[in-house]
């Protein structure tokens, strides 16, 4: 059979060769006929001379084929499954040398990214935390050992993968270039064996274990003694005034420009402005956040319905749908009570928070830097809820109330714990069902 495009010699950048031809060394004769083993015979897998395939021959009537035309498939087969492994090769070089490179100094940067973060609190409540940054420290040390260690058995495990596949290929390159036809075909059973163990080297899959774990820096105790510090220093605390322009027709702005009062009658004297709020009780503050921690205290004590948070510059103004509705949307993340609910709500997921009892001040943190939007309560010092996101820019601190007043606390008042006798909610549920439903004949949720 003459070699056609489609045989081994053609096939470029493997460096194989063809083997010796069948009947090239002596000796390759059939025991019982005595005659050359030309033949090949797919019944029994064994060469077979023309005499054994004839009329009257132990091979007569099994399917029968040249031998030579079987060598040549069968050298064909192993061409193409080397080519497989060196694809396979490629890409574990590719992966080792790429992901695995880029997951190492991943890992380094969100490791020294953390470690700077939780110094950087630290230091703001160092007399009380002493201890607490040795354990945080040695979390993150052990976490960025881990993902290392992690990346170096990856390392060692796909050496050793790229080294079995190495050495297959090479065999199987041996069998092509010093194999003639005869001695191929009964290293058939080999080949396969060969063939199934390059199969049980899986490809190199995504895992979290190569990555680092930036929750290991996550710490209750520093996150409420952290905004404890910020909130009760002066330095950490805020100048926010409201943007009149965007005050809703429902409310009244003090001239201040820092409490908002609640109407259940749309304000005529308002401007038709494109920045105003036009159907729920909305409005944002002047102030922007590009970067940084940014802190400001908001009393709600007085109010059974708002909403305190922060919006991005895409909050739309205009109209009645959800796309303008506090944490109903993409754009907006607040902390909300309506009644004796509480909730965090973010496009349109609602929270909901189990309070013992309702704050007259609310404290809101924004760390932009570590993405953290932190809710506290500076009278008792508890932190009431976290969110942590990779937040737009600019942000604004954005207000809503259906019910009384909320306004926002100055900078330079003092932040003291409430010598008054804190009441469980339930106590004040009543008052603001009393408050609520005088308000008939309107949308008064906010």
């Amino acid at each position: 059979m003459s070699a056609d495009a489609s045989g081994p010699e053609s096939r470029p950048g493997l460096g194989l060769g063809r083997g010796p031809r069948l009947g090239s060394e002596p000796g390759q004769l059939c025991p019982e006929h005595g005659e050359p083993l030309s033949w090949f015979c797919l019944s029994e897998r064994r060469p077979v001379c023309a005499a054994c395939a004839g009329l009257g021959g132990r091979c007569h009537g099994h399917r029968i084929r040249r031998a030579e035309e079987h060598a040549e498939e069968l050298r064909n087969k192993i061409v193409d499954q080397c080519e497989r492994l060196q694809l396979q090769s490629a890409g574990i070089s590719k992966y080792v040398a790429e992901v695995l490179q880029g997951k190492n100094q991943k890992a380094a940067s969100m490791a020294s990214a953390a470690r700077e973060l939780v110094i950087q609190r630290l230091s703001l409540v160092r007399s009380l935390c002493e201890s607490e940054e040795q354990r945080l420290l040695e979390q993150v040390h052990g976490e960025e050992e881990r993902a290392h260690q992690s990346i170096l058995t990856q390392r060692a495990h796909w050496a050793e993968a790229l080294k079995k596949l190495d050495t297959l290929r090479t065999s199987l390159v041996g069998m092509l270039t010093h194999l003639d036809d005869l001695q191929l075909i009964q290293k058939e059973q080999e080949f396969f064996d060969r063939a199934e163990e390059a199969e049980g080297i899986l490809d190199p899959q995504e895992s979290d274990k190569l990555s680092f774990n930036e929750k290991c820096a996550w710490s209750p105790l520093l996150t409420q003694l952290w905004a404890t510090s910020v909130l009760r220093s002066l330095s950490g605390m805020e100048e926010v005034h409201i943007n009149e322009r965007t005050v809703s027709p429902l409310l009244h702005l003090s001239e201040d420009r820092r409490t908002l009062t609640f109407s259940a009658k749309k304000s005529k004297a308002c401007s038709d402005d494109p920045e105003r709020f036009d159907h729920w009780p909305n409005a944002l503050a002047a102030t922007t956040f590009q970067t940084g921690l940014h802190a400001w205290i908001v009393n709600v004590q007085h109010s059974c319905a708002y909403k305190v948070g922060v919006a991005s510059a895409q909050l739309p103004r205009k109209g009645s749908g959800s796309d303008c509705r506090l944490g109903h949307n993409a754009f907006s993340w607040v902390f909300s009570r309506y009644d004796q609910e509480f909730r965090f709500s973010h496009n349109g997921q609602h929270e909901p928070l189990a309070l013992l009892r309702c704050p007259a001040q609310l404290g809101v943190l924004l760390d932009l830097q570590a993405g953290e939007l932190v809710f506290y309560e500076p009278a008792s010092g508890t932190v009431l809820h976290i969110h942590r996101a990779s937040f737009p820019r600019p942000l604004f601190p954005v207000f809503a109330v259906a019910d009384q007043v909320i306004s926002i606390v100055h900078p330079l008042a003092t932040v003291r714990p409430d010598p008054r006798p804190h009441h469980p909610c339930s106590i004040q549920r009543t008052t603001c069902q009393a408050a609520l439903g005088q308000k008939t004949g309107l949308e008064v949720s906010c």
